[in-house]
């Protein structure tokens, strides 16, 4: 609210009524060139300055209302303006001064502690911001409580969102949409997706109730402000694995065309991750709607380095060398420890087919930062693997200390060693395993001289190892693999078995002995019922059951096993043209490639050579050719597939039943020509 002063005669008292008045109708446009008018008659007037600040940041001039401040610092104290230079600080997206000016503030009026909490949230100082608020909530009552409380579960949402902290239940009653969008933000960051998709269709029915009320808003408005909902909704499909309805979303809001450039920005982004290397053309055009003036304002540190990691990557993608090593190196200055960086880097020098120099790359990273080290080599002992190194890529992931126990690792470890027929690294790996959860049992028995390790994963390595052992002809060492997991049950039977079958090919008689511990066969018969059995649901064999047998079938039955009743066998049909006095060909059910009489096919070879010769000649198929001897003339030759081609040919015998006379014994091969032009085919 302006003020205005109440002393002054004359031409300063109506100019001070001008001001009083456009200040109450909103018209601060007026207000500034009477209060500009008041400053010529007293420059120094601290209520015309103030009143002039105020007026500058109402019509959105922040900049100069700053500059106004400024320049009379020192009339205008921060004592006494303490609240609108931070303000427009704030506006002006200068944060840091923001902060230092209310703090700097002799007095917290409730004007800087709302402005203080916003503040904190853009510093994205979420504990401070949580207690500022919650201490505005507590001692105000005003009409703008409920503002507050939707401020207040923001930083809630973004504490889950950005620093995975757990929420706390604030029982806010989710009457607006604005409650239940960042309630559905906060279940996002827990990875409670299928709730979040509710609370958002719940605040996507809300903002329609609310909107629908007020009759100036059309439905374009509705959807515009219904854009940051759907753009959670189809963040959300993107997570579940809905790639297509995430797009289809996502496309539909940038046809609306939102004024939100944080917004488009993030979904710009999401469509990239989408897409990856596939469709970099529409990634490109994505990508500049990541670049609009004043997103750098609108997201969080963590989005922002989201966009330009996969800035980077799209440059690799779009093989532009140059650009992706200059982002990444850009990424790395300004995140030393993160792995991404370092990590497309040595991507980017893998396409380059320089892979030694990749793996220098990242060695250098782990040695510098040994925090990340375990994932760096992991990478390391990839890109050994791709380029067959498969002993080296063991020895770096053998490196990894914090690993190197975990099934996993061992079960990658002995596979790899195996394909390198290398059974000694294998089984010292199983050794080392086994070893490190002994000492670990040992170490959690606080110093017990009995030591029983019971734990499962210490079990089956032993006995992955015994079973490794066997399969590779180490009988000897198996043999006390398994002796160890009996001596920690021994009334696993299994195991027993295993042991015994292992000493029967090195010890027949400590066989014999063991087999005396194996429970006798009263004690294993198992109560089955074999018909069950057999009748039942994938079983092989099925046993058919036997129907009630009348009298006149009982005869059947047993006539059936004096007399087998013979099958009358069907006559082979024979060909149309079968001769019996011919004797059939006897290779006829050969190929015709396979039949020792084949001589090729003939190639090129036109009915009556059409075309042969020189210009102007005839053949001796002319005749064929004149169209008017096609009635009165007889054809020289039948048809081949007509009637009288087969009356024709009535006598004579099938090929298929006969070797044909006089094949040829030699054939003149006819030279192909080359087609022109035939490796640029279409």
């Amino acid at each position: 609210k302006m003020a205005a002063a109440a002393g002054g005669t004359g031409a300063a008292a109506a100019l001070w009524s001008e001001v009083n008045r456009c200040g109450q109708n909103g018209d601060f446009a007026r207000a500034l060139k009477s209060v500009n008018k008041i400053l010529q008659i007293s420059k120094d007037d601290v209520t015309a300055l103030q009143c002039k600040v105020v007026c500058l940041i109402q019509n959105g001039n922040f900049k100069e209302a700053l500059g106004v401040i400024n320049t009379h610092s020192k009339v205008l104290t921060s004592d006494v303006i303490a609240f609108e230079k931070a303000y427009c600080e704030y506006r002006l997206n200068r944060i840091e001064n923001a902060l230092k000016t209310i703090q700097s503030a002799s007095q917290q009026t409730d004007k800087l502690k709302e402005l203080y909490g916003q503040v904190l949230y853009r510093l994205e100082r979420y504990d401070d911001c949580l207690a500022a608020y919650r201490d505005l909530i507590r001692n105000s009552q005003d009409e703008y409580e409920e503002e507050r409380k939707t401020n207040l579960s923001a930083v809630v949402a973004a504490q889950s969102t950005w620093e995975k902290v757990m929420p706390e239940d604030l029982g806010l009653r989710e009457a607006t949409y604005e409650l239940c969008y960042n309630s559905a933000c906060a279940l996002i960051g827990q990875g409670k997706l299928n709730e979040a998709m509710k609370k958002l269709q719940k605040a996507e029915e809300l903002c329609r109730q609310s909107l629908s009320e007020d009759s100036d808003v059309t439905e374009e408005d509705i959807e515009a402000e219904l854009a940051i909902i759907h753009g959670q909704m189809a963040y959300i499909m993107q997570l579940q694995g809905r790639t297509e309805d995430a797009l289809q979303l996502y496309n539909q809001i940038i046809k609306l065309k939102p004024t939100d450039v944080g917004l488009l920005a993030v979904i710009a982004n999401n469509i990239i991750t989408i897409n990856k290397d596939q469709n970099v053309f529409d990634s490109k055009k994505k990508v500049k709607l990541t670049n609009a003036e004043g997103v750098e304002h609108k997201l969080s540190k963590k989005q922002l380095q989201a966009i330009e990691f996969n800035k980077a990557l799209l440059a690799m993608y779009t093989n532009q060398a140059d650009q992706c090593r200059k982002l990444s190196a850009s990424l790395q200055s300004q995140s030393p420890e993160h792995l991404l960086p370092i990590l497309i880097q040595a991507a980017q020098l893998c396409r380059e087919k320089q892979h030694a120099k990749a793996v220098g790359l990242l060695q250098d990273f782990a040695d510098q930062h040994p925090a990340n080290a375990a994932e760096i080599k992991l990478t390391m002992a990839q890109l050994k693997i791709a380029q067959g190194s498969v002993t080296k890529a063991c020895m770096i992931l053998r490196s990894i200390e914090e690993l190197q126990h975990k099934p996993g690792m061992v079960s990658a470890l002995v596979t790899m060693y195996s394909h390198e027929e290398d059974i000694d690294s294998a089984i010292e790996v199983f050794t080392q395993a086994i070893q490190w959860y002994q000492q670990f049992q040992a170490r959690t028995n606080y110093g017990c001289s009995v030591f029983q390790p019971k734990s499962p994963v210490h079990l089956s390595l032993i006995r992955e190892a015994a079973n490794f052992k066997l399969k590779h002809g180490r009988k000897k060492e198996a043999i006390s693999d398994l002796e160890e997991l009996w001596k920690q049950n021994p009334k696993d039977v299994h195991t027993l078995a295993q042991l015994i079958s292992a000493y029967s090919l090195v010890d027949p008689e400590k066989a014999k002995v063991l087999s005396k511990h194996l429970p006798s066969s009263d004690t294993m018969s198992l109560k089955v019922d074999v018909d069950a059995l057999e009748n039942s649901h994938g079983a092989t064999y099925v046993r058919k059951k036997a129907g009630k047998l009348t009298g006149d079938n009982q005869q059947k039955e047993q006539g059936q096993g004096d007399v087998k009743k013979k099958k009358k066998k069907k006559k082979g049909k024979l060909p149309k043209n079968y001769d019996p006095k011919v004797t059939p060909d006897p290779e006829r059910w050969l190929p015709m490639r396979e039949r020792s009489y084949y001589r090729g096919r003939k190639k090129g070879k036109k009915k009556d050579q059409v075309g042969k010769g020189t210009q102007g000649s005839t053949t001796a198929g002319s005749s064929e050719l004149d169209a008017s001897r096609t009635a009165s003339s007889p054809p020289t030759s039948p048809r081949p597939g007509s009637a009288a081609a087969v009356s024709a040919t009535s006598n004579v015998i099938p090929p298929r039943h006969q070797k044909p006379a006089g094949a040829p014994a030699t054939k003149k091969k006819q030279q192909q020509k080359k087609k022109k032009g035939a490796k640029g085919g279409w």
